[in-house]
């Protein structure tokens, strides 16, 4: 599975069957802050097509060694948003013969849930789930498999960061302005989402979550996915003051933090934090499956079924 998001390229290799663990073969990570990349514009133009084109070859080559026979590509925000989408996708297909679906905002949110519900079960009773990327924050709600909302949000770390955050370290008025534009969008979907029902558990997917985690005490990722990771929203909001006045070289030196996000990390710090105040939730359980195992398990579902 290729999955071309806002900030990494990432081609995860799994040994999978309906009704198994999809087990991970092998993962090849390319950086490459698509995002990043934009040009005024909108488009990826000639410079940011070409790199992504380098990446999906790369990515191609690794996939060819490892004999996969069915490669599930798709790309994210960056992708989608960009104004030149349909000539990048036509030109990853002629120089690397790799066709990359673009996953609508809902869909993301979905598979996203599905993939927290398949983690956590039945008993974990009606699921929030939240998940930030770098373009979009994605939300998703509901007590079965398909999730009864499902929204996505112009909120990622790496957009904000591009747009609302100017200095390194930004500036405190730079920061309330970012906390008040984020707490206005989330205010207008806060009504879709809460009235799904009150979740008997909210989960936080992905990196950003997973390196806030960390920051508030949570067991490094080396310990294993089976160790249970919280965030708590006091300890998030602890967080969030701890990294403010930080550049982004002195985050990267923060455990679980990646010198490759930490210029973002404070925008996605906001985010969670205002996400939690406008849902109403104290905590989040931390979940190691996001979109890519659930992409893998909606192929699943669906090669089962004889589609």
């Amino acid at each position: 599975m290729l999955d071309v998001g806002s900030n990494t390229v990432h081609l995860l290799v799994v040994d999978a069957h309906r009704g198994g663990h999809p087990d991970p073969v092998r993962s090849h990570k390319r950086a490459l802050h698509l995002a990043e990349l934009l040009q005024a514009d909108g488009s990826l133009g000639r410079d940011g097509t070409g790199a992504l084109c380098d990446a999906v070859a790369a990515a191609r080559a690794v996939a060819d060694d490892e004999g996969v026979e069915d490669l599930l590509a798709f790309a994210t925000s960056a992708v989608r948003d960009a104004t030149d989408s349909a000539d990048v996708l036509e030109q990853v297909r002629e120089r690397t013969g790799v066709d990359l679906a673009v996953l609508p905002g809902a869909d993301e949110a979905r598979l996203t849930f599905l993939a927290v519900r398949r983690w956590f079960g039945w008993s974990a009773g009606r699921l929030l789930c939240l998940d930030i990327g770098g373009g979009s924050l994605e939300l998703a709600a509901g007590r079965d498999e398909e999730a009864d909302v499902a929204l996505s949000l112009p909120l990622g770390a790496g957009r904000l960061t591009r747009e609302r955050l100017a200095g390194d370290p930004p500036r405190r008025k730079e920061v309330a302005g970012l906390r008040e534009h984020v707490r206005e969008v989330l205010r207008d979907a806060a009504p879709a989402v809460l009235g799904t029902g009150d979740p008997d558990r909210a989960v936080g997917t992905s990196k950003t979550f997973r390196s806030l985690a960390r920051l508030d005490g949570a067991a490094p990722y080396a310990k294993g996915p089976f160790v249970p990771r919280r965030l708590s929203r006091d300890g998030l909001e602890r967080v969030v003051e701890q990294l403010q006045p930080m550049s982004a070289g002195d985050r990267a030196g923060l455990p679980g933090v990646s010198a490759e996000r930490a210029h973002q990390l404070l925008a996605g710090a906001v985010v969670a934090h205002e996400a939690m105040a406008a849902f109403g939730v104290d905590e989040l359980s931390i979940c190691p499956w996001a979109l890519r195992e659930g992409v893998i398990l909606r192929r699943l579902d669906w090669l089962e079924g004889g589609g």
